[in-house]
């Protein structure tokens, strides 16, 4: 399912991304996972390599991610920002990509049904 793919594999990608241009821009790692939301242990984990490392992002998603981390740095709310990330993924069949990478059905269907809508 779509929403399976998105909880086990894109969400943390995005985190891992977003909190690694977090980091590059000086903020501290208690306070990237402060504003992400999720704890300083999965902070070291995504900046370690040991969370999310089997997910490649294509560039087009890296640039929206960093631009994303920015406005978070400015005080923009996250979920706002890994919302528009999650439905560009969708849009642009990223998610699908995902899936077939991850043992999706040969014939599957489902994002491009997600992504008409």
């Amino acid at each position: 399912m779509p929403h399976e793919i998105v909880t086990w594999y894109l969400l943390p990608a995005v985190r891992k991304e977003l909190a690694q241009v977090m980091l590059r821009n000086g903020m501290s790692q208690r306070e990237a996972a402060r504003r992400l939301g999720i704890t300083d242990a999965a902070v070291s984990q995504y900046v370690s390599g040991k969370r999310a490392y089997d997910v490649k992002l294509d560039p087009n998603v890296k640039r929206m991610i960093s631009a994303s981390a920015k406005n978070i740095i400015s005080g923009a709310d996250v979920m706002h920002e890994i919302n528009a990330i999650c439905d560009y993924c969708t849009a642009k069949l990223v998610l699908c990509r995902l899936h077939k990478a991850h043992g999706a059905p040969r014939k599957c269907d489902l994002c491009f049904k997600v992504a008409k809508k």
